[in-house]
């Protein structure tokens, strides 16, 4: 099994690599020739150029598809309206697989496991597919791209998917958003979230929890008795970060009262003020230490702020 040592730009979207000619075939596609020609094996790391646009979609029987080793979804509940619409419609987007080597006339599915599965409970006989040889990476990478662009993926789940792309393809934090088209810091908070007791990820994954809420349970001394809570009384992130402040303030052993900040100089409001206008965030400037050592506090309400912040002080 070959591996990329660099990520692509799979981020921009799984249109990009089945070609928008193939997105828009519908079932209506005519049927594989008896004996098409055998696949050819393409480099892992040629994976974004290999998707051939112009090439029709095959149709197959269901029984012949099966689910992905790399699929990052655990679960694949509330699909009726997909359903529904595979009823009435059929499947406007062929599915992704690739030929298992041990397994003669079986295709392992890449994306679009959601919709085979909604074609099974609407008891279609076959479903369009797009067959291509691929990797091991780039299954999973391509398995996070359109889950996270078509459908909604749990945190956990998407956490999970990071952390194979790095441990099993030793790809870094900086590597995994470039190939997702996620910031850095997304990366990273979504991965803490995986040091959450178990039970705290689960209820992550059904639903009860969301992920800022299982942020703000990080670094607790029993954030599953916290998650029971949050769930009963129906906490919100504010909430639940006012307590585990208060929780750590309790935690912290008392050393006295602290000495009193001096008050800030006009140049420090002013510089305060300047950046609040070139960020269009909340800034807060403190000396500490000796001579100009400076800490400097933006109060960022979400990621997508986050992300606008990142792209203003790395535009070049």
């Amino acid at each position: 099994m070959s591996q990329s040592p660099k990520p692509r730009g799979l981020g921009r979207g799984l249109s990009a690599l089945l070609g928008d000619e193939e997105v828009a075939r519908t079932v209506a596609a005519p049927p594989p020739p008896a004996a098409a020609p055998p696949l050819p094996e393409y480099p892992s790391t040629e994976i974004a150029n290999t998707y051939a646009p112009n090439r029709p979609p095959l149709t197959l029987p269901i029984g012949q598809l099966k689910p992905g080793k790399m699929q990052p979804r655990t679960s694949f509940e509330g699909i009726e309206t997909l359903v529904e619409s595979v009823k009435e419609f059929g499947l406007l987007q062929p599915i992704l697989v690739r030929p298992l080597r041990d397994a003669a006339d079986t295709y392992e599915i890449i994306a679009g496991e959601r919709r085979w599965r909604a074609a099974q409970r609407a008891q279609l006989h076959e479903v369009p597919v797009v067959i291509r040889s691929i990797g091991d990476m780039d299954a999973l990478q391509i398995g996070l791209i359109e889950n996270l662009q078509r459908a909604d993926l749990t945190a956990i789940d998407e956490a999970q998917g990071y952390k194979r792309l790095m441990e099993e393809f030793t790809q870094t934090q900086d590597d995994v958003a470039k190939t997702v088209g996620k910031s850095r810091p997304h990366v990273a908070n979504t991965l803490r979230l995986l040091d959450l007791p178990s039970s705290v990820q689960e209820m992550i994954r059904a639903g009860q929890l969301t992920a800022g809420q299982g942020r703000a349970m990080l670094g607790l001394a029993d954030p599953a008795l916290m998650a029971a809570r949050a769930v009963e009384e129906k906490l919100s992130v504010r909430e639940l970060e006012r307590l585990a402040g208060a929780e750590k303030k309790q935690s912290k052993p008392k050393t006295g009262k602290a000495p009193s900040a001096a008050p800030k100089s006009a140049d420090t409001r002013a510089l305060e003020k300047r950046i609040e206008e070139a960020l269009g965030l909340k800034a807060e400037l403190k000396l500490r230490g000796l001579g100009e050592q400076s800490l400097l506090t933006l109060e960022i309400r979400d990621f997508d702020q986050l992300d606008a912040v990142v792209e203003k002080l790395t535009r070049r």
